[in-house]
């Protein structure tokens, strides 16, 4: 984070109509965030991420795991998790992105890529199970990475490198007009674990 950083405003709005994206910059001090980054990446029960793609189930190198405050199932790419509860770096994690986002989330979808070339293709985030419009807020940890949206119509595309220790918030319409993916890279280098806290809808709500 460089002097013009510090001087500017925040959150920074990022995309330019039909949705709402807030990057709040680093929320943490450096020790901190390095605290979190090892203390989820030795600890957190991670697992190859599954999909099945017209029939056939696919296994990611990219690693995954599912939390929340109860054991909500989670259902994407035709695989259903359910999730584990709360550790308590996971509830400290959440307090910050609640404390900085000013919503409420129940659940937390981790990702741990090891290294540049693991990615996330282009999608949206609208599953059935999580709560229309509902804001999601990505904390970054580990090695920095070009985080990207396309919009669904026009194929604009924004993009913005997220640090170690960051926040980004998605809600509003934003899953309904963009798409968003973490491409391949050669240029950053390491592991990043990305939690992204949501909010999951059940029919006892």
């Amino acid at each position: 984070m460089d002097l013009f950083d510090q001087l500017e405003e925040w959150p920074r709005l990022l995309l330019p109509h039909d949705g709402c994206v807030e990057y709040h910059g680093v929320i943490m001090s450096i020790q901190d965030a390095d605290y979190f980054y090892q203390a989820l990446f030795n600890h957190i029960e991670w697992k190859n991420d599954e999909a099945v793609i017209f029939g056939k189930r696919i296994i990611t190198k990219r690693k995954v795991a599912w939390y929340g405050e109860r054991p909500f199932n989670y259902t994407y790419s035709n695989t259903t998790k359910t999730a584990l509860p709360w550790t308590k770096e996971l509830m400290a994690l959440k307090a910050m992105a609640e404390a900085q986002s000013g919503e409420t989330y129940n659940s937390c979808l981790l990702n741990l890529y090891h290294d540049g070339s693991e990615g996330m293709a282009w999608h949206s985030d609208g599953e059935k199970d999580l709560k229309t419009n509902g804001a999601i807020a990505s904390i970054s940890l580990g090695a920095e990475r070009k985080f990207a949206f396309k919009h669904k119509q026009t194929k604009e595309v924004v993009s913005k490198v997220l640090d170690h220790g960051s926040l980004l918030v998605m809600k509003g319409i934003t899953q309904t007009h963009w798409l968003h993916r973490l491409p391949p890279t050669k240029v950053f280098h390491g592991p990043r674990v990305n939690l992204t806290f949501r909010t999951i809808v059940t029919p006892l709500d």
